[in-house]
């Protein structure tokens, strides 16, 4: 086989830490060995409160943890129902069922988010809260959501996993509802190295709960509060994010651009690859950039022998896993979300690309199309 003239990787991780920085700053506390909750965790948690806007944020071993724990603290559990979207990443609804709550799904829109119109069908008196999921770093329609929120009185949770420096007006993403859950996992937008997550909120209750939570609910060394979890980050992930964290806002506009170099291009290959539509007042900070193609099997096969590594974000809804057939639902509960997963495609939209590899990406699928 002849070996394509280019090779666009989906992601570079090792560029991330290329400088050796960071590296350096870890290597530098193991002469202090402050390794479980070191002073660098609580800076981090203040610098990334200020980034998202919020009163608080906490620092905790995943996003979905910061999902679990958001929801323990707003009492949610045995018999409640929690709404959320069949075509996130499967920690959403394995989040809600181990807060021992039962996940109740909606449609979604043709921006893979959170259709509102279906919210009022699928609250019961059961309903605890609602979690909108961020996908793909596009903010929900959080006013529209929040809306039936209201008048149910019902928590809103924020799944902003991967969604970091997302706004919606003036408004970040993870100051918005009662809580965000956000993710550091190392293939986000501000990643560490290794599993880490962080919960905001402006509630100083819940920010507090959660502190107790995350530390086996140890009030100090030796008071027990409530029995809780061991779901701290630790010192030297706090230490990779914080370095992380000082670039994060031109990762995200150099996404941005290169989201909307790939807009224009693809627009004159439509309907064979659809953009979705992109709403005015949003900052979408593409940790994917998911269009919906025709003959995705082929496709898939072609951009990797011309070197283009793709993904898909996410082949199997949940609501047709195996793990949640207790639920109840079956093929076509949710026609949307069912009909884009068999056409979505993640193409590369990483901060290292150039231009020249985005243009080679576009070529690639025009040649495809054009056969």
């Amino acid at each position: 086989m002849t070996e394509p003239s280019r090779r666009v990787k989906y992601m570079d991780l090792p560029r991330q830490f290329a400088d050796g920085e960071v590296v350096r700053r870890v290597a530098e506390e193991f002469s202090r060995c402050r390794f479980v909750l070191g002073p660098q965790v609580a800076e981090f948690e203040s610098r990334f409160a200020r980034l998202c806007g919020a009163a608080h944020a906490v620092g905790l071993n995943s996003g979905t943890d910061a999902l679990f724990l958001a929801l323990k603290a707003l009492a949610a559990g045995a018999g409640d129902e929690v709404i959320t979207v069949p075509n996130s990443f499967v920690a959403t609804a394995g989040a809600i069922v181990m807060a021992g709550a039962t996940p109740v799904f909606v449609d979604v829109n043709a921006e893979y988010l959170m259709d509102p119109a279906g919210l009022e069908d699928a609250i019961t008196p059961r309903t605890r809260a609602i979690i909108p999921v961020h996908l793909t770093g596009n903010p929900a329609d959080m006013d529209a959501v929040g809306a039936v929120a209201s008048r149910h009185r019902l928590a809103v949770i924020e799944d902003a996993a991967q969604a970091v420096g997302a706004s919606i007006g003036s408004r970040r993403v993870g100051s918005i509802g009662e809580a965000g859950a956000f993710s550091l996992f190392p293939l986000k937008n501000l990643g560490v190295a290794g599993d880490g997550g962080m919960l905001t909120t402006n509630s100083a209750a819940v920010a507090d709960r959660v502190r107790l939570l995350r530390h086996h609910g140890l009030r100090n060394r030796d008071e027990v509060e409530v029995f809780g979890y061991n779901s701290r980050l630790d010192t030297l992930q706090a230490i990779v994010g914080d370095a992380v964290l000082a670039g994060v806002e031109q990762v995200a506009e150099t996404r941005i651009r290169h989201a909307q170099l790939y807009d224009r291009a693809l627009a004159p290959l439509a309907p064979h690859v659809i953009v979705p539509p992109r709403r005015a007042g949003v900052r979408q900070v593409f940790h994917t950039y998911v269009v919906q193609v025709e003959a995705r099997d082929r496709l898939m096969p072609f951009l990797e022998s011309r070197g283009v590594e793709t993904k898909i974000h996410y082949p199997i809804p949940i609501h047709l896993q195996k793990a949640a057939e207790s639920l109840g639902y079956k093929r076509g509960s949710f026609p949307v979300c069912e009909a884009q997963t068999g056409r979505i495609l993640s193409l590369p939209v990483h901060e290292y690309l150039t231009d020249d590899d985005l243009e080679y990406v576009v070529a690639q699928l025009m040649e495809f199309y054009r056969r």
